[in-house]
């Protein structure tokens, strides 16, 4: 805009002073021209007024006199138009005048004058005619000034005046610009209505201030929202990316940058660097959106990218990344769970339909059928076993239950566990003892008296003869411990972490001959998790194993 203005200011100085330098000019060259007319026209009548009061023989001498020293050009004209004498030239040489135009209108009216080109000189002359008292004609002539040879004569001094002229009108107009500028560049534009400038910008300052309300208020909401999506993206477990059609990571949060171990902020490689993640970010970038698993720090992960077409028809990508190793692993422990399940179930069956099938055709002794019925029952009740623990399992899988939760006393809870236990206990000569006293868990109490008979009976059938089992009962400032503890068999480091996975048994000979199914530890780690509580294992093998499972107290119980 400085600039803008400047020229503006100087090219309209320039042009004044062009335009005054052309009309000085030519006001120079008419006064100059009319001053030359008036000359002559007074030495025509001083002459004309001499020459009429001299005798007659003087007055060729007179003239001719005067045209020696004269420096206008006399021309004495007889009235047949005959030149009779002339200073320019030699009158018996020049044509006759008398169709002059000046010598005609003298002869006519006294006086007559003309501008024209000289023939003669070849530049424009002014002639004037005085008619005298004779019948002749004076005429008195003189070359009017040339305006180019005026400019040329004057343009030393002209160019001066004007370089000096155009210097000073560069600097008035340099300080002129500065003072129009300098109330725009002193706007406050965050308070326009605050500024003291030219009135004229007082409709422009109210509009502004209005503008930057509304930008003040957009400004605040898209901050409000940006805090909003920073929030709930940084809390997410699921990974979440942006990138832009460049390839260069927009957004991405912390779940994602933990997951893909790299740095945001730069392009998508140097946030991960596996063929899974490049894949679909590069297939989303190019318009298809794409799936696939990637397996990383022992977790597996879906990634989801979908293209985000903008204005220019390019494709940003949206990356969704959610970590699905749980739902593998129950995917995983489904199929394995199918499968000893349908093993656990097809063995007993296969007794049956065996024992059934040799006392059907008639193969057994009639004194040897008591003993294959009570087989056949043998395997029955242990069929019917593992279907009640896999629909205990089941429900406990439900979330359903934690609406039937109640109050439940564990120590009580534990003595009818004993109470039942106490025969199976008697006939392996173990000794069966519970210590500690009345505490409250909020529980399902099925479940929980599932879980506390199922530790109790492991304890039992992987004990020695005249071992010992201890359930302990104690309740803590924030908490309510049950710990099942005996000096049996123990076991090994290696089984410790895989001993509550269904169907897993860690002496498959012993299991068989006590009879269990292999989902008893199952049931207690699955009525665990339903009631929100720690299950931790101790256990040495020939020393003999601790089961804890640590409950949240009463809300009710915490506050006395």
């Amino acid at each position: 805009m400085r600039k803008r203005v400047f020229l503006s200011i100087f090219l309209c100085a320039a042009v004044t002073l062009l335009l005054t330098a052309a009309f000085t000019e030519l006001f120079l060259y008419r006064s100059a021209s009319e001053s030359l007319q008036s000359e002559v026209r007074e030495e025509a009548a001083y002459i004309a007024a001499a020459f009429d009061t001299m005798e007659t023989d003087a007055r060729e001498a007179y003239i001719a006199a005067l045209g020696e020293t004269a420096a206008n050009r006399i021309t004495r004209i007889a009235a047949d138009g005959e030149v009779l004498f002339d200073s320019a030239a030699s009158a018996p040489q020049l044509e006759n005048h008398l169709n002059r135009p000046e010598v005609a209108s003298a002869i006519a009216n006294g006086t007559g004058e003309d501008r024209r080109q000289s023939e003669t000189l070849g530049e424009y002359t002014y002639y004037y005619a005085v008619r005298l008292s004779d019948g002749s004609v004076l005429r008195i002539a003189n070359t009017e000034p040339n305006p180019y040879g005026l400019w040329r004569s004057s343009f030393g001094v002209l160019a001066a005046v004007a370089a000096l002229v155009l210097l000073l009108a560069a600097v008035i107009a340099w300080l002129l610009t500065q003072s129009i500028v300098r109330p725009f560049n002193e706007i406050d534009l965050r308070h326009p209505l605050e500024n003291h400038t030219y009135a004229e910008l007082s409709p422009l300052l109210s509009r502004m201030e209005k503008q930057n309300r509304e930008i003040d208020a957009q400004m605040q909401m898209l901050r409000a929202r940006r805090e909003e999506f920073e929030v709930i993206t940084s809390n997410m477990q699921e990974g979440l990316v942006l990138v832009s059609q460049d390839g260069e990571v927009l957004s991405a949060n912390a779940a994602a940058v933990r997951i893909l171990s790299g740095t945001a902020g730069g392009s998508y490689l140097d946030l991960c660097r596996d063929k899974h993640y490049i894949s679909v970010v590069e297939s989303a970038l190019s318009g298809k959106a794409k799936t696939k698993k990637m397996r990383r720090g022992g977790r597996v992960y879906t990634l989801a990218a979908t293209p985000a077409q903008g204005t220019l028809r390019e494709n940003a990508a949206v990356l969704f990344i959610v970590d699905v190793t749980d739902s593998e692993l129950s995917e995983k422990m489904r199929r394995e769970f199918s499968a000893n399940v349908s093993h656990e179930l097809k063995t007993p069956l296969t007794s049956i339909l065996g024992y059934a099938e040799i006392i059907g055709n008639g193969l057994v002794k009639a004194e040897d059928i008591p003993k294959f019925t009570g087989r056949i029952q043998k395997e029955a009740a242990r069929l019917l076993t593992l279907i009640e623990d896999i629909i205990k399992l089941s429900q406990l899988d439900e979330d359903e239950l934690r609406a039937e939760f109640v109050p439940v006393d564990l120590y009580a809870l534990c003595e009818t566990v004993v109470q039942e236990l106490t025969p199976k206990a008697q006939k392996a000569q173990i000794t069966l003892r519970l210590a500690g006293e009345s505490a409250l868990v909020s529980g399902f109490e099925p479940s929980l008296f599932e879980m506390v008979h199922n530790l109790c009976d492991n304890a039992i059938a992987y004990n020695r003869s005249g071992g010992f089992v201890q359930i302990t009962v104690q309740a803590e400032e924030e908490c309510v411990r049950l710990s099942v503890a005996d000096n049996g068999i123990g076991i090994a480091e290696e089984h410790i972490g895989r001993i509550f996975e269904r169907f897993y048994r860690v002496d498959k000979s012993h299991s068989k001959e006590t009879g269990g199914t292999g989902l008893g530890l199952s049931i207690v780690k699955h009525a665990a998790l339903l009631h929100d509580a720690a299950l931790s294992v101790e256990s040495e093998p020939q020393v003999g194993t601790t089961v804890c499972v640590v409950f949240k107290k009463l809300a009710a119980e915490r506050k006395e």
